[in-house]
């Protein structure tokens, strides 16, 4: 029996050898590549997203990293919970299999929101009736093609309508994608003005006075999934009541009560960060021009010009380097108060979250050093027998940071001290990452006025 055991032992070991040496050669062929795993999704939504096919032939040194990286823009398509692979050689030829774990993709969201721009600003308010509620129904890789489907629907203080639908290839050949989108936008208070760098708002008790309507669609050259750019058509209608106007003439200037315009946007995205919710390495770089036309005399036409590169740098395995700037130019010959946004929104100096600074062009700068505190792969929840639920990745980081913004304001400037000035901000902070790409950051920020405070965010900083 000893003897009948050791030499089943060599002849596996002769075996593997044997299967292995052949990766050993120069150079290899890819023969086959199979898919496990992708019950929802179509095998060629997975295999387009590949930079190799069968047939390829690469060098043996090359093998590992292309199936890593390719294990990683899978990973983006935001598909999956996991990404793996497996190869084997034979005579120099290669069979490669990508194993994944599809997540769950009909996402039944309720919407408890706080009525203002972020949770700091409804907080200094105390104000309970300030709340948004409803549903936000997504149903992500609709039909198994990494179509999407969003429907919006939510009342409380501000009232929303939305529907939307992106499907990324209308035209295979030339990889050409469509988004076409519906909105409707009702408030009982508006920001007719800005002063001290603070929002004040108009509250109508009976009617709402602004309401904004529009209809986008979109047509997106999508080369992968880091690459891609896009021609967007919108229209808008927009209205205001006559206090509105009365309390400011010229929150939209030329028009009274009512304007209507279309704007045409074209943008580009390279986006090569290793993750796209919480990256630690590569970079992303984004721009985008827009030209907007007012109808029926109702406004004059601008151009606007925005643009961001970010760059991420790993320094070892648990310590990470981040720096980016933003910048935004608009030119017209004349401006309303409503188009008047630069930062507080979208992009602000972490420190000023409290502070709208309005403005016709701004420039941002944002650098981070993070460190890895915690990294479980898996939290298994035995309660729940459903594998795309019952498996809870979590990270935290710890992060430290300085931001530092501009915004150029020669029309809306006055009693507003915060504009035309060098705003300076930084803090510590701690992240969380969980699964479905949930980003929790909590962060305490001390800024150049001498405010200082914690502010807690939904969303990756840069």
């Amino acid at each position: 029996m000893r003897l009948q055991a050791f030499l089943l032992i060599l002849l596996l070991l002769y075996g593997a050898v044997a299967q292995a040496e052949p990766c050993a050669a120069p150079a290899l062929v890819i023969t086959d590549i199979s898919l496990e795993g992708n019950e929802t999704t179509k095998s060629q939504v997975m295999l387009r997203e590949l930079t190799f096919a069968p047939g390829d032939t690469i060098l043996t040194e090359g093998l590992e990293p292309l199936l890593q990286e390719n294990q990683k823009r899978l990973f983006n398509l935001r598909l999956f919970h996991h990404v793996n692979y497996t190869y084997t050689c034979a005579d120099g030829q290669v069979q490669v299999k990508y194993q994944v774990q599809e997540r769950f993709y009909l996402y039944p969201i309720p919407i408890f929101d706080f009525a203002d721009r972020n949770f700091n600003a409804w907080l200094e308010k105390e104000d309970w009736s300030r709340i948004d509620y409803g549903i936000n129904l997504i149903q992500k890789n609709f039909r198994g093609r990494n179509e999407e489907v969003r429907v919006r629907v939510q009342r409380g203080f501000n009232k929303r309508l939305e529907l939307g639908y992106r499907v990324p290839y209308v035209w295979r050949r030339h990889n050409l994608g469509a988004d076409f989108s519906v909105a409707d936008y009702r408030s009982r208070t508006v920001s007719y003005t800005n002063l001290n760098n603070r929002q004040r708002f108009f509250e109508q008790e009976s009617g709402m006075p602004i309401k904004r309507t529009s209809v986008a669609a979109a047509l997106v050259h999508r080369l992968d999934v880091q690459r891609q750019e896009g021609l967007r058509f919108s229209y808008h209608n927009e209205q205001i009541s006559d206090s509105v106007t009365f309390l400011n003439p010229d929150y939209y200037h030329d028009a009274q009560q009512e304007r209507q315009y279309t704007r045409v946007e074209l943008y580009k995205v390279i986006n090569r960060r290793n993750n796209f919710a919480y990256p630690t390495a590569g970079s992303y770089f984004d721009a985008m021009v827009s030209q907007t036309i007012f109808l029926r005399n109702t406004g004059s036409p601008f151009t606007a010009f925005r643009t961001k590169y970010v760059k991420y740098v790993p320094l070892s395995d648990k310590y990470f380097y981040m720096a980016g700037a933003e910048g935004q130019l608009r030119l017209a010959g004349e401006h309303a108060f409503a188009d008047n946004i630069a930062l507080g929104y979208r992009s602000y100096v972490r420190g000023y979250e409290l502070y709208v600074i309005g403005g016709q062009h701004y420039g941002l700068f944002k650098q981070g050093l993070t460190r890895q505190l915690l990294d479980i792969e898996s939290i298994k929840l035995k309660f729940i027998d459903n594998p795309k639920f019952n498996n809870i990745p979590l990270s935290l980081y710890l992060n430290s940071f300085t931001d530092a913004g501009y915004v150029v304001d020669d029309v809306f400037d006055k009693g507003n001290q915060l504009t035309n000035r060098l705003l300076v901000g930084g803090g510590l902070g701690l992240h969380a990452v969980t699964f479905y790409d949930i980003v929790l950051r909590l962060e305490y920020t001390l800024n150049r006025e001498g405010n200082r405070g914690f502010y807690f965010s939904a969303r990756f900083p840069f």
